[in-house]
């Protein structure tokens, strides 16, 4: 008998998910690993981000369990386990001087606190590897940046017995990865794709965006591609089940996926800690996992 191989991925908001390493989830899924999405925040201070859904008073004051629907649906479309660390969204404060967080939200939780609800969930899905953000979140918004303290802390201290011992048996995940998403590389690769393609390309915006968050951010280490092209139309089934936060004509789905698929077919991580050897790039994030588990 063989023991299962277990993913963990830590998101802040519900989307979160489907935007970032979807269809790595779903490629792992359907080869028999069992993945566990933790979702830190209810995503209550979200922008209603589809044109059609703005303005409806039916939803801006039930957004919090709208959200909850759309992540039970994105969640069976990739087919993933799913569960909440409970904390309240921070949102994304604009303006300058930029507004204070407001109270008792996720960014302002000791970070003690936000730790432990983790570290009780990988002691009890027992992941062998864990993805999250980077220390910049991916990008500067606050509820990433804790998402990124508290996996990091939860990686380190699950494993000991001495660190929050009420928080369920020590277990010790063998690598944690940073989600890389959109890297420059892969932007400007689709970005040309699209030109060459005699296409618009939406990336123009997306490069303003980023030049906004120039000095907040550093180039990723990108250490292992994941080949998911196969499971691109799931990952975008599963980010459009969130209706509120998605816009189904927006620049995420402007390249068409045979485009996508034939100028990026992979999904991009930078491996930040590892108790195993493997030989880097990669192309499994469980890459010298499986030696060490015998799956």
């Amino acid at each position: 008998m063989t023991e299962a191989l277990r993913l963990m991925c830590v998101h802040a908001h519900p989307d979160d998910e489907s935007s970032k390493g979807a269809a790595t989830m779903a490629r792992y899924v359907d080869e028999g690993v069992e993945v566990l999405v933790v979702t830190c925040t209810g995503g209550e201070r979200g922008s209603i981000l589809n044109p059609a859904l703005q303005g409806r008073p039916e939803i801006e004051e039930n957004i919090a369990e709208i959200r909850r629907r759309e992540m039970d649906q994105a969640r069976a479309i990739l087919g993933v386990q799913q569960s909440w660390l409970g904390f309240v969204d921070s949102g994304l404060p604009e303006g300058d001087p930029l507004p204070p967080l407001p109270e008792g939200c996720f960014a302002l939780t000791p970070l003690h606190e936000a730790t432990e609800r983790l570290v009780a969930e990988v002691r009890r899905f027992r992941p062998h590897v864990m993805t999250t953000y980077d220390e910049n979140g991916g990008y500067p918004h606050p509820d990433h940046i804790r998402c990124h303290e508290i996996s990091v802390a939860a990686f380190e201290a699950a494993p000991d017995p001495d660190a929050f011992p009420d928080a369920g048996e020590p277990w010790q995940p063998l690598k944690l990865y940073y989600d890389v998403g959109f890297s420059v590389e892969r932007s400007e690769a689709l970005h040309q794709a699209m030109l060459d393609a005699g296409l618009e390309s939406p990336f123009e915006e997306w490069r303003k965006r980023r030049e906004e968050w120039q000095g907040k951010l550093r180039p990723p280490k990108i250490t292992t591609r994941v080949p998911v092209a196969d499971w691109f139309e799931r990952r975008d089934r599963a980010l459009i089940a969130h209706a509120t936060q998605v816009d189904p004509g927006g620049w995420f789905f402007k390249v068409p996926l045979d485009l996508q698929k034939r100028a990026w077919p992979t999904e991009d991580f930078e491996l930040a800690r590892s108790l195993v050897d493997s030989e880097v790039p990669e192309d499994d994030l469980f890459a010298g996992v499986r030696e060490r588990v015998g799956a």
